[in-house]
């Protein structure tokens, strides 16, 4: 017992005054975890030390953990905060040294800043941010406006002409099922809704959180430039909010007959005048026709190559009907078997050979000279 205590003696004087009494200061706290255990031999003592150690260490060591957990989360924050006030970075980083900096810049805001910029932030919300999203979104819909009557001119033409008898082709503008296109449509609806109404307390941050979400895709986030200017391409380009296909119907009662979204499955015939028919309507949608005028300085001029070679004589008068039903001037670029066809739609034929193999020659004809020519040969 002697040789205990003096190696405990020593153990204590080695370790010095100063650490002995900050020692004694933490001894209340340990008060209770000694006084529910019986010690009364130096082993009970070696025990208890033990387990005390062990505790307390197992304490540190969540303690510990616990701290880093909240390190981890002040730090991400910090980040965020610095990625979308960006210009702070020159004052502040994302690291627990700088929350003191981060607790100034907390205090100045609410002290000084903000009251000053409260009212300013809910004007511009309403009358700038708001408001301009909402022209963005009207004239979006107008181009889409612009869309569907183009389309009703060109169903309008495609009604003078029989596509099978007493059936005419209906261009369908539907609205697109594509998921992006309908959710960015849905969140402009919802961020400019109710736009004469003043955004009260709780509703001006959700409204400037979505502006905000909306804003920043639009301009491009960092790191996802490239996948966002290409969603841009995709959600702005009001062709994209529609489906467009061709219905069949019932010239009188306007019953469908036969709804087509491609040619699949069709016959050759059928594909070669639905083929036709989209060939003279996108004409009419990128030229913008108005169709029926006597008179128009549209564009109106168009170059067939390779033009109805393959395809039937019905199809072919179809198609040249449709043609001269859209006003449209035709350069028709065709092999001679199709002239018999061709030649009652047409005002003159320039008639290209290469007998020598060496140039080309060109004759050009009105349709009377053509005609006269192929009687005095016949």
């Amino acid at each position: 017992m002697r040789a205990r205590d003096d190696a405990e003696r020593t153990a204590l004087e080695a370790l010095g005054p100063d650490i002995v009494a900050r020692a004694r200061e933490h001894y209340p706290a340990l008060a209770d975890r000694v006084t529910r255990a019986e010690v009364r031999t130096v082993e009970d003592c070696d025990r208890l030390r033990a387990s005390l150690t062990g505790a307390l260490t197992a304490a540190i060591e969540a303690a510990q953990r616990e701290m880093n957990g909240y390190t981890t989360g002040i730090q991400q924050q910090m980040s965020e905060f610095l990625r979308r006030w960006p210009d702070q970075r020159s004052e502040l980083d994302a690291s627990v040294r700088a929350i003191a900096g981060f607790r100034e810049l907390h205090t100045r805001v609410l002290r000084d800043d903000l009251p000053r910029y409260e009212e300013e932030f809910r004007h511009q919300l309403n009358t700038n941010a708001v408001r301009e999203l909402a022209q963005f979104n009207a004239w979006l819909r107008r181009q889409a406006d612009e869309i569907r009557g183009r389309v009703d001119v060109i169903n309008e033409a495609l009604a003078a002409i029989d596509y099978n008898p007493g059936r005419i082709i209906v261009l369908v503008a539907e609205p697109t099922v594509n998921q992006e296109v309908r959710q960015f449509r849905a969140d402009l609806r919802d961020a400019t809704a109710d736009l004469l109404a003043e955004a009260g307390d709780g509703t001006a941050e959700a409204r400037f959180e979505q502006i905000r979400l909306l804003i920043e895709r639009l301009q491009g986030r960092v790191g996802h430039a490239d996948s966002d200017r290409a969603w841009i391409r995709r959600v702005t380009d009001v062709r994209n909010w529609f489906t467009f296909a061709a219905s069949e119907q019932d010239r009188q009662t306007g019953e469908e007959f036969e709804h087509y979204t491609d040619s699949d499955g069709k016959s050759g015939g059928q594909k070669e005048k639905l083929a036709y028919t989209i060939l003279a309507a996108s004409l009419a949608y990128q030229f913008g026709l108005e169709w029926g005028v006597e008179k128009s300085r549209d564009f109106r001029f168009a170059v067939i190559d390779e033009a109805f070679g393959r395809g039937s004589d019905a199809s072919t008068r179809y198609a040249l009907e449709l043609f001269a039903k859209l006003g449209l001037q035709l350069l028709i670029v065709t092999p001679l078997q199709k002239v018999h066809v061709i030649e009652r739609y047409v005002s003159a034929i320039a008639f290209v050979d290469n007998p020598t193999g060496a140039a080309s020659r060109v004759q050009t004809l009105t349709i009377e000279e053509f005609r006269e020519r192929q009687r005095s040969r016949g």
